[in-house]
């Protein structure tokens, strides 16, 4: 009976991917001089995995790639070639060729065959120690003479009936006594290369199996135990949870409004409820965990990113990573991706300088770029850093004035680096086409605004320049503050509230852009939200109202409304996929009542003074 093996290419396509990626991670750590033998066998294994998965479903592109990788490797590391740089390079090059050859069977994109051509010839003119009858010779043919086998492998090929891929189990009590042929001594915990099970079932000795992995159990007894307390979830099954998850805690609002309308007290009920919600929240804690994911995901390819760059501008980085277990939702990873990687560029072409200079300068003439994460509070915090040149406050101020910009003389130095995050702001002599210090660091802020989080810099001159990015631990669920409007309810995320002022009519001053209010020796524009949205505010004097502080960005306002209603944990709900997008409303969710509330998009209404100041300036 033939099988569709199609139904498991998605399987196939992610954990290639992941082999890839591990194929990478290794190869960037490895000490040339001295490579590690666990390294370069992990590494051997994942090539074996990949060209395995790939025969099986009939993948021959990636195989024959595959397969010339993997004939180098297996001489590595049984020591019969020594390792070199170039030999890394062309094995990074072999996984970029891959990738590419994956990304062409997803329905992603064309291969270059250009680019498979060279990366093969590059390894088969590497493996020059093979035996005469084996060695490479240059064709059309992207064997290279590499794929000759002698009888005795074309034998043992057939014995295996499935290529290496499906193999049988061999006796547990023959293995038992099996010996090493290089130490004589019993070989009981030694872990066969990985091969790919697709579709098939391998069983062990006691009738176990795993579909899954086709791990036989002496292989998971040699391996860590987190293999079996992980699982693979599909994100729109994922998706769904935290859907469910969402209605559930609407629900659970809907039942404490209802409580808190009885006129008469239900001890049992109000009991019932607190219990309600104590399991509700731990329910969502729990569900969102599913969501998060470690940062690693990310950071992951920047030593890549690093390595080639430097040695495009010859230049020498070192590349630190702090914290990359720290987690946040997938949605944040997949988002935050973009802009870390300009950070990244920006320091290596214009924050690090030439080894020349450092030396110069009396530093190492090797640079460091450190990306750092940590949870504070129930933000997470992402800082790229480098020691290079930092920010020149004088050559900022100078731009600012060629452009017209508004400047005055006690303006601080938090005030002035954000000046770099105005839109096409630059003070690069030259700008590359990898990046310039400036050039689309209002891209990066405009998207971490867009994240519900904000960008801060740090710099000093000649020591080096930190980017601080504080996001939300997920963009599916916030805390907020419900503030009154006429008969509208807002909310406000509660990351960007400083503090609430009633009456604050002696405070209040009139200028021609509007009103503002001394708040602690700081003149702080205030927002009216009744005008902003056109609506009926039941407030007739300024002593009536309220003014809630918020900051984003490093800027504060003074945003005016009724009441504060309370504190609540809302559920995030799309405004342009269900409506369309609305102008300082970042989404919407259900309150207790049934009725919907909009969320406030802070960093929009901090723009709204921002534009204002602009204007009169100009």
């Amino acid at each position: 009976m033939s099988i569709d093996l199609s139904q498991f290419y998605k399987l196939f396509f992610e954990e290639t991917a992941e082999h890839l990626a591990e194929m990478e991670t290794l190869l960037l750590a490895l000490d040339v001089a001295q490579p590690s033998m666990d390294d370069l066998n992990a590494i051997f294994r994942a090539a074996h995995s990949i060209k395995g998965g790939a025969a099986t479903f009939g993948f021959s592109d990636m195989t024959d790639v595959t397969h010339i990788l993997e004939t180098l490797l297996d001489k590595l590391r049984k020591q019969e070639m020594t390792l070199t740089v170039e030999m890394v390079n062309a094995f990074l090059e072999a996984g970029d060729v891959i990738s590419m050859q994956l990304a062409r069977h997803r329905g992603e994109g064309e291969e270059d065959t250009g680019a498979v051509l060279a990366v093969c010839e590059k390894l088969a003119r590497l493996t020059v120690d093979l035996p005469v009858s084996t060695k490479p010779a240059v064709s059309e043919d992207l064997s290279y003479g590499l794929f000759t086998e002698t009888a005795e492998e074309q034998a043992k090929q057939e014995d295996e009936q499935g290529f290496g891929f499906f193999e049988d189990i061999p006796d547990p009590v023959a293995d038992a006594g099996a010996v090493s042929p290089q130490s004589s001594v019993p070989v009981t915990a030694e872990k066969a290369p990985e091969t790919a099970h697709y579709g098939r079932r391998a069983i062990d000795a006691e009738g176990a199996e795993d579909v899954r992995t086709g791990k036989r159990a002496t292989d998971k007894m040699v391996t860590s135990q987190a293999e079996a307390t992980s699982i693979r979830v599909g994100v729109e099954k994922v998706d769904q949870l935290i859907n469910l998850m969402g209605e559930i805690v609407i629900t659970q609002a809907m039942l404490t409004q209802a409580a808190e309308d009885e006129t008469s007290e239900n001890e049992n009920l109000q009991r019932s409820l607190h219990q309600l919600q104590r399991n509700t929240r731990d329910l969502q804690e729990a569900v969102m965990s599913i969501r998060m994911m470690p940062i690693a995901f990310v950071f992951s390819r920047f030593p890549r990113l690093v390595r080639d760059l430097a040695g495009k501008l010859n230049k020498q980085v070192e590349i630190r990573m702090v914290g990359e277990s720290t987690e946040l939702d997938k949605g944040l990873i997949e988002k935050i991706s973009d802009p870390l990687t300009h950070l990244v560029r920006n320091s290596l072409d214009h924050g690090i300088e030439s080894p020349e200079k450092r030396v110069a300068v009396g530093k190492n003439p090797a640079g460091t770029i450190t990306l750092k994460a940590f949870h504070q509070g129930g933000n997470v915090v992402i800082e790229v850093s480098d020691d290079g040149g930092g920010l020149s406050r004088g050559r900022i101020l100078q731009k600012a004035r060629e452009r017209g910009m508004p400047l005055h003389e006690d303006m601080t130095d938090q005030d002035i680096w954000a000046l770099i995050m105005e839109p096409g702001f630059s003070t690069a002599e030259v700008v590359t086409d990898l990046s310039g210090r400036g050039v689309g660091m209002d891209v990066v802020r405009r998207n971490i605004d867009d994240l519900g989080g904000r960008v801060e810099l740090g710099s000093v001159e000649g020591k080096g320049m930190t980017v601080t990015i504080r996001l939300p631990l997920t963009l599916a669920i916030l805390d907020g503050l419900s503030v009154a409007v006429g008969a509208q309810t807002y909310i406000i995320p509660l990351n960007a509230i400083v503090e609430s002022l009633p009456g604050y009519s002696a405070d209040l001053k009139t200028m021609s852009g509007g009103h503002v209010v001394h708040v602690r020796g700081q003149y702080l524009a205030i927002i009216a939200l009744h005008r902003i949205f056109n609506i009926q505010t039941k407030i007739t004097q300024p002593e009536q109202g309220i003014l809630v502080l918020l900051e984003a960005n490093g800027k504060k306002i003074a945003l005016a409304v009724d009441e504060l209603i309370g504190q609540h944990q809302v559920v995030l709900k799309s405004m342009e996929s269900n409506y369309r997008r609305i102008p300082y409303i970042s989404g919407a969710t259900i309150m207790g009542d049934g009725r919907v509330a909009l969320i406030l998009d802070v960093a929009a209404l901090v723009r709204i003074n921002q534009e204002v100041s602009l204007r009169e300036a100009a």
